[in-house]
């Protein structure tokens, strides 16, 4: 048996060894010359960008709202005038997905936090009306009479908002049970709403409030009715994650046709348009943008207007089409199949910096993942480049010069060389995954690692194993039964994994505590697993040294595990919310949104870095990166990136 004081100097000094770094003695020139622990230089905004989640015509202006943005805006681009005219601030929420309109009024709704606005067209006066208890307003649509109809999560229920006396009504779970309601439509008599995760399409009568689940029993297993449009005659429903259109006659739900989208891989219909005799719908992650006949069942596939983009909204408007989407706005003109693209940034629409969803350096520069690629920050020039990926980067890595970027949705890795203008699709998981959660690579074996998480509703997250020299890929679902695999780290053919209780979003935990577990990349199987820290939810950052893991869980708890007697052998409480977890030489380092702790692994205690951060990630939380030469991380300030010295 190794003695603990011994144990635990090993273990700290080979941390940097164990990141690729030697772990030698600084000179004292050097040491006079390095900065001082917890300076901080400013980098700038982390990432700039413009991401749409809604549009509103109102006569010839198109009122296009953002996503991700402090404060978020709608913007008016006046078609005749061919700029955007105005900006309409939206000071609460983290993003517009819903958006409606009455006579000249545009409402706008919220997510995290849910807020419902009204923009007056004529004298430009946004007012705050309402705000509801939902974590997201995910869709709304105006009857004829002019009342708005909200779809919520969590639970996923219906409101109704009347303009004419400022009051709400609650009308309930149309599926109980059911976390989401994504798609709404309403006409003089009923509510449609379209639900999530188990499928349904719910008529309600608007007096009474009685109930009529419409979907065919034929596709009473899918997922979601994710998107939808209606006419005087039909309704029309997109639906995952067969990508398939349900179109159904409102006399007699039961006539009805299913379409299938061809493009290759197609998962989701995200965004449905009825109009003139015709379908409209838009799938993901192709891009492509189809054609449905009501009258003859032809159907037709228009084209791609911009690759694997997801389109937020289908609009008509003086005769052609418009698709909404992050990179800005298809146009298409049935009468001669053309379709123009319009980048709305060109137009005037305000760029801002955006919550960013990762960070990770690669010694010379700064990857930030965020809505629709990463913007990519040179050390050297301060100079900052956008990389396009249709998606979000959740994860990121650099294995010698290739940079992996794990992304949502799909569950998809593509590999990035700097200096390139394009990232390379490598895989998609399949398995009914959509959010990569970890990457990491093994020295021994030459695998590269990802964990994701199911689709929202879905059981069991996943492990893929890919082989970068040969491009095979193996996944294993479940690989811990009944949680998801949030953190990894690997060491001579052995991949640690930490979880999470949590499977797709959405669904109730079946488990109470996150564990973790070995899986053998030789055998390809799980050798054990433990439960780390008592009532832990999720690990969510796990690292390790020659002799010992490292691991911090969801409620800021740092737990030590001795690989020699395989055991968890301290835990030290460092915050209250867990982030990544970073190791250089005989320290650690983590995060929550305030402020940077550095845990000294030998003494296991912690203090503060530095504080004041206020950082404003996507979804909460924390993220840091550290630079490979171990002397600085990278972190958010706001919503800027900033270097702190170690």
């Amino acid at each position: 048996m190794i003695p603990r004081r011994r144990f635990l100097q090993a273990a700290a000094a080979s941390a940097v060894v164990s990141a690729g770094a030697a772990a030698l003695p600084a000179s004292p020139a050097t040491a006079a010359a390095r900065e001082k622990p917890g300076t901080i230089t400013d980098l700038g905004p982390a990432s700039v960008a413009s991401p749409l989640g809604n549009a509103e015509f109102v006569g010839d202006v198109l009122y296009l709202g953002s996503r991700g943005l402090a404060p978020n805006v709608v913007g008016a681009w006046d078609l005749g005038q061919d700029k955007v005219t105005a900006h309409f601030d939206i000071p609460t929420g983290v993003g517009i997905w819903a958006m409606c309109k009455v006579g000249t009024d545009v409402y706008v709704a919220t997510h995290t936090r849910s807020d419902l606005y009204r923009i007056d067209t004529l004298t430009g006066a946004t007012t705050l009306l309402e705000r509801y208890s939902d974590d997201y307003i995910w869709t709304m649509a105006a009857s004829p009479d002019g009342k708005v109809y909200m779809g919520t999560s969590q639970p996923g229920r219906v409101l109704e908002y009347d303009p004419a006396t400022g009051a709400s009504r609650d009308l309930g779970q149309p599926a109980p049970g059911e976390p989401y309601v994504r798609s709404i439509q309403a006409d003089a008599t009923h509510v449609y709403a379209g639900v999530g995760t188990n499928a349904h399409l719910v008529a309600i009568d608007r007096a009474t409030g009685e109930t009529r689940d419409l979907l065919p029993a034929e596709v009473a297993d899918r997922d979601w009715v994710s998107s939808m449009s209606i006419s005087d005659t039909h309704i029309a429903g997109g639906m995952n994650s067969l990508a398939e259109l349900l179109v159904l006659e409102k006399a007699d739900p039961a006539a009805y046709k299913v379409v299938k989208a061809t493009a290759p891989g197609e998962k989701y219909i995200v965004s449905v348009l009825i109009h003139d005799g015709y379908v409209y719908f838009a799938g993901r992650p192709s891009g492509t943008f189809y054609r449905y006949h009501l009258e003859s069942g032809a159907y037709e596939v228009l084209g791609v207007p911009f690759p694997e983009a997801a389109t937020v909204r289908i609009l008509e408007h003086g005769g052609r089409i418009y698709g909404v989407q992050d990179p800005g706005v298809f146009v298409y003109d049935p009468a001669t199949g053309a379709i123009d693209y319009v980048s709305h940034v060109q137009k005037g629409f305000k760029a801002a910096p955006e919550e960013p969803m990762s960070v990770h350096s690669d010694g010379r520069r700064v990857y930030v993942g965020g809505k629709g690629g990463c913007d990519i920050h040179d050390l050297a020039t301060r100079q900052v480049t956008r990389l396009t990926i249709a998606g979000e980067p959740k994860t990121i890595m650099t294995v010698k010069d290739t940079t992996y970027l794990g992304v949502y949705t799909q569950a998809a890795l593509y590999s990035h060389r700097a200096g390139d203008a394009e990232a390379k699709l490598l895989f998609r998981t399949g398995q009914s995954q959509d959010r990569p959660k970890d990457l990491v690579h093994d020295q021994l074996t030459g695998l590269i690692v990802m964990s994701t998480q199911p689709e929202p509703g879905h059981q069991n997250g996943a492990l893929d194993v890919y082989d970068p020299r040969t491009g095979r890929l193996d996944t294993y679902r479940p690989v811990v039964e009944r949680q998801t695999v949030f953190s990894l780290t690997a060491l001579l053919g052995t991949v640690y994994m930490g979880t999470s209780t949590q499977e797709g979003l959405g669904a109730p935990p079946v488990t109470s505590t996150a564990r973790l577990a070995a899986f053998d990349l030789r055998t390809r199987r799980v050798k054990w697993e433990i439960e780390p820290v008592a009532g832990a939810k999720a690990v969510t950052s796990l690292k390790n040294t020659p002799l010992a893991l490292y691991g911090i869980t969801d409620t800021g708890v740092l737990f030590e595990y001795d690989l020699l007697r395989r055991k968890v052998t301290r835990t030290l409480k460092v915050c209250d919310r867990g982030g990544d977890l970073m190791l250089a030489g005989r320290y650690a380092y983590t995060s929550d949104e305030d402020a940077v702790y550095r845990i000294d692994l030998a003494r296991l205690t912690s203090e503060k870095l530095v504080t004041g951060l206020a950082s404003d990630w996507f979804g909460g939380g924390s993220r840091i990166n550290i630079d490979p030469s171990r002397k600085a991380l990278y972190a958010l300030k706001g919503r800027n990136l900033i270097r702190v010295a170690i």
